[in-house]
């Protein structure tokens, strides 16, 4: 699988760009999943549901299962966090895997960027930032700038960069 992320400060457009982009490049014929870090103590279960209380009885892991989807929940109960590499090895098999957030680890990267923010450009520090999303133009940047409504654009990048462009057509 092929793993390219997208990073940025807090509010700078991440989320709604990895949905553009999985829309756009799923659009293409190519299968895409994603995964989305966050720095809060999420819960996906609902309290006093029977998962929820298979959980807090000791399960380490519960399977949610139904017609329509299922999902896999994983008590740490302390444990350090899972990197990212752990992660992926948890998803079947796909073209591309887009990862929103992770952005110190060491996969290819696309950072949005808003001057608006005020927090300074990633990609001056960091070379795994390949290029950049922004109507903006961030001063100091040698990787090329594409703007943040040019999806098909950002797409091109990115299938392009990781030589996935010759595999599927639009």
């Amino acid at each position: 699988m092929k793993v390219f992320g997208v990073v940025g400060w807090k509010n700078a457009g991440k989320t709604t760009l990895v949905e553009r982009l999985v829309g756009e490049i799923s659009g293409r014929g190519f299968t895409v999943s994603t995964v989305k870090h966050t720095h809060h103590k999420v819960d996906v279960d609902q309290k006093g549901k029977d998962s929820w209380r298979h959980r807090r009885a000791g399960a380490r892991q519960v399977i949610l299962s139904s017609s329509a989807r299922w999902a896999i929940m994983t008590e740490l109960k302390g444990m350090p966090e899972a990197p990212l590499k752990e992660l992926l090895g948890h998803l079947a098999p796909v073209d591309l895997v887009i990862v929103e957030g992770y952005k110190r680890d060491d996969h290819a990267k696309v950072e949005v960027w808003r001057a608006e923010t005020g927090q300074p450009l990633i990609a001056r520090g960091d070379p795994t930032v390949r290029v950049i999303a922004s109507n903006d133009t961030p001063e100091g940047a040698s990787q090329p700038v594409i703007g943040l409504d040019d999806i098909a654009g950002i797409a091109d990048f990115i299938l392009g960069d990781l030589g996935l462009e010759l595999r599927k057509s639009a």
